[in-house]
């Protein structure tokens, strides 16, 4: 992992009120994320034993006061078995097969689990699109918030039925990151079968990094990929990315595996720790910034750098110099510098096909010369993240 963040002058006393997990104890509301491996046994299909103790350990939470989602992998694995495959299916099609049938799967044993504590459980599917827009993220807030009122866990998946691969997430780490965002979340746990982020290979006797309060201190962390048998798409890599995104925007974040779940929640020193280290975002920008699938390039004059980087102002035409790539209004692109430094990313108002006739000149005389429509950003401000 890499940054290029500068460490800021310590404070007193702030490392300790970074490290302090009480806050995970106290909290309001907490988004709780369980991958595959987890919830699988070594034969395939669903761990009862794995599933049982995590809903223990979440409906103690919630009973106790605290609101919990819980963003749950595992339909994929879980519909395997009843369709007589070994794993994994590459193809998107068998994937969205084996997801329609294990859903209902594990969703039936998320409500056995969780009924026994006297919890209601329901079910959000998501798809990226529900979040990247405005008005759907919205919705997708406004039923989550109803089913936390109602003292309901909602447990999320990712739409794996009907997400395509341009629409994907892909994985439900960061689908978690985002989601405790929407729902203005205290704190997002990230739950694996591995017990914390270590300095190298656990094996090979490294240590464990009890605390990371920012992105300096991922320097020089090798970060696994792989998961557990190939039941799952993230691994330890995905999850630090999750995390990173969460506490750089206003949400504390653990990273521990899943038999340490109620230690964690009950704010024991299990796992590694990710303190805030940056003010809250709209949800759309953190999509942007680190999930949208770009799909061109703008490269920009220096006058427009300045005006985009230094100004955060929206990006016009007249400071377009060339146009890269094959899209269409809506879509998310790159703006990088003559030197292809990439300066932030946006949702473009026009084709790639449109805009050539309109570089290098002003809103005003596209307006005239081309008509209504023409007269407005090509990025705006707000659809605008710098990276």
């Amino acid at each position: 992992m890499t940054s290029n963040s500068v460490t800021a002058t310590p404070v007193p006393g702030a490392a300790d009120r970074a490290a302090d997990r009480s806050v995970l104890s106290g909290a309001r509301r907490i988004v709780v994320k369980v991958g595959s491996s987890s919830l699988t046994s070594i034969k395939g299909g669903i761990s009862e034993e794995s599933l049982t103790a995590l809903a223990d350990a979440l409906a103690a939470k919630r009973n106790a006061g605290t609101e919990i989602i819980l963003v749950s992998s595992g339909a994929i694995a879980a519909g395997l078995a009843p369709l007589g495959l070994a794993k994994r299916p590459r193809d998107l099609a068998t994937q969205q097969a084996a997801a329609s049938v294990g859903q209902g799967l594990l969703m039936a044993r998320y409500t056995q689990a969780f009924g026994a504590h006297g919890v209601t459980v329901s079910q959000v599917l998501l798809t990226a699109d529900d979040l990247m827009r405005r008005s759907q993220h919205t919705n997708a807030f406004r039923a989550l918030n109803r089913l936390l009122s109602l003292g309901v866990v909602p447990v999320v998946n990712e739409n794996d039925t009907v997400a395509t691969h341009e629409i994907r997430f892909g994985d439900n780490d960061r689908l978690a990151a985002l989601v405790a965002h929407l729902v203005r979340a205290d704190v997002l746990v990230l739950l694996s079968d591995v017990d914390s982020l270590y300095d190298g290979p656990p094996s090979h006797g490294a240590k464990r990094i009890p605390l990371v309060a920012g992105p300096q201190d991922l320097h020089g962390v090798s970060v696994g990929k792989a998961g557990r048998a190939g039941i799952g798409t993230g691994g330890m890599l995905t999850k630090v990315e999750a995390a990173t995104i969460a506490a750089g925007s206003g949400i504390h974040a653990l990273v521990t595996s899943t038999p340490n779940a109620a230690a964690a929640l009950a704010g024991e020193d299990v796992g590694t720790w990710f303190a805030v280290n940056g003010a809250r975002k709209p949800v759309r920008l953190l999509w942007l910034a680190h999930l949208a699938s770009v799909r061109g390039r703008l490269v920009l004059d220096d006058g427009a750098v300045k005006a985009v980087r230094d100004r955060h102002t929206s990006l016009l035409p007249a400071g377009i110099s060339a146009v890269e790539g094959d899209f269409e209004a809506g879509d998310a692109v790159e703006m990088v510098s003559a030197e292809g430094t990439v300066i932030a990313r946006g949702l473009v108002n026009y084709s790639a096909a449109e805009l050539p006739q309109m570089l290098g000149r002003s809103t005003k005389e596209l307006g005239k010369a081309l008509g209504r429509g023409y007269d407005r950003e090509v990025v705006h401000v707000d659809d605008l993240v710098l990276v």
